[in-house]
């Protein structure tokens, strides 16, 4: 049966079912099982990129640094986040596909844990902006490897569905993470969030592993094939024939994502809406502290709020860009975006942040998983090198300039300049969502 190009992604498996129903795909258990491991494993993406700029004001106050010299250094965090995503993400293709991505993964959580447990025993400004960058590479290098690791165990027809869940991992973080971290500091100081990463990573790591067998994953492809759908990996690839994979070398595979119109637009888009998140959220718990009067824990603890909303936009908008297509749901959530963050000016007690971040969290995250599931289905032998690109140049770069611009206009313009430049950021995305081409899942 042949497929008009240029039409909508559709989902056959859910084809017939009632309601809403029909927008809740079947899937092997493995298929499930794998999807709930690495929602946990973004979980710790999640709470590692929260953690510096939830505990910013005291980092501030223990070193003596203005809003600038802030900005700075969570930009530090950004820069490694670059180099991470461009390494380990194509490590994560040259290492080979399949189960062999749960190795490259573990590379890069080693990377976090170590970092993040000298951070906290840091005690001098010089060893705070070296461990920053290495931390940012570990954490650069998870997401592209693991996110393509659940597109590889899940069917093409329910890709956005099963990123955009997996995805939910960082909502959960902003908020449980922050909450456990608003505690934390309220105890024991901003040095004890940092111990929070081992805690959790460790177990993820031995569970992924354990779970990434070969048995398995033919398992969950046997079942896609008996019931119509496509798997995301041919049998060569998931019995690791490095001989009939044509990407063998990271520049091969760094060559068919750049190639491929869709990989650079979305490298653009993702980094117009990461500069906007990066932007927003290197200040929030300086805005709630300075201009909504609370103290550092209660200002940590509000700053997590749009994590309460943010699974529902998660796999919302994944869904939704199953049905009705990539660039449908991405124009939405830009425009989105954009009234989000003009409403933060509005900002100026606990009520009013509350209320605006829940808000915010319906469409915060929900660009990012939209995207990834565009890549991967328009460069699947490339993945995780498109997403370590898309990751590195959006993520790094823009949270690199984001930061330090975000601190000088805080400081010389105040934050309603702040946040009005961010949303015109967002708008800016729509320029190169309109020039997506609609990539076939199937």
């Amino acid at each position: 049966m042949t497929s008009d190009p240029t039409a909508a992604p559709r989902s056959p498996a859910d084809s017939g079912r009632p309601g809403l129903l029909r927008f809740i795909p079947r899937a092997h258990p493995i298929s499930w099982v794998m999807l709930a491991v690495t929602t946990g494993a973004v979980l710790i993406t999640s709470i590692d990129r929260a953690i510096l700029p939830a505990v910013l004001p005291g980092i501030q106050q223990e070193f003596r640094l203005d809003d600038a010299a802030g900005g700075f250094l969570v930009g530090l965090s950004f820069a490694g986040t670059a180099i991470g995503g461009l390494l380990i993400g194509v490590f994560g293709d040259s290492l080979g596909r399949g189960v062999r991505r749960a190795w490259a993964w573990a590379v890069a959580v080693a990377i976090v844990v170590v970092s993040s447990v000298l951070t906290a025993f840091s005690r001098t400004l010089g060893q705070l902006h070296v461990l920053r960058v290495v931390m940012g590479i570990g954490t650069g290098g998870m997401e592209p490897v693991n996110v393509t690791m659940v597109g590889e165990w899940w069917q093409k027809e329910n890709r956005g569905f099963a990123v955009g869940t997996h995805h939910t991992g960082f909502p959960i973080g902003q908020f449980v993470g922050l909450l456990l971290i608003g505690a934390t500091v309220a105890v024991s100081g901003w040095r004890g969030a940092f111990l929070f990463i081992p805690l959790i990573a460790v177990p993820i790591v031995v569970v992924q592993i354990v779970l990434a067998r070969r048995r398995n994953l033919r398992a969950a492809n046997t079942w896609m094939r008996e019931h119509d759908l496509t798997p995301s990996l041919e049998e060569n690839e998931v019995a690791g024939d490095r001989e009939r994979h044509p990407l063998r070398s990271a520049a091969a595979a760094v060559r068919t994502a750049l190639a491929e119109r869709n990989v650079r637009l979305m490298v653009l888009a993702n980094f117009l809406f990461l500069w906007a998140e990066s932007g927003v959220t290197a200040f929030l718990t300086v805005q709630l502290t300075r201009e909504a009067g609370m103290d550092l824990a209660t200002a940590v603890t509000v700053s997590g709020a749009s994590g309460i909303t943010g699974w529902i936009g998660q796999i919302v908008w994944g869904t939704v860009s199953d049905h009705r297509g990539r660039k449908f749901s991405l124009g939405i959530l830009a425009v989105g975006w954009a009234v989000a963050v003009a409403a933060m000016v509005l900002i100026h007690g606990p009520v009013s942040a509350w209320v605006i971040l829940i808000a915010w969290g319906l469409v915060r995250n929900s660009p990012f998983p939209v995207m990834y599931a565009a890549i991967i289905d328009t460069v699947p032998e490339g993945a995780s090198s498109g997403l370590g690109i898309m990751i590195g140049i959006g993520l790094g770069l823009s949270g690199l300039v984001a930061a330090p611009v975000a601190g000088v206009l805080v400081q010389h313009a105040g934050f309603v300049v702040h946040y009005l430049v961010i949303a015109a950021i967002c708008l800016l995305a729509l320029i190169p969502i309109r020039l997506l081409r609609e990539p076939r899942t199937a």
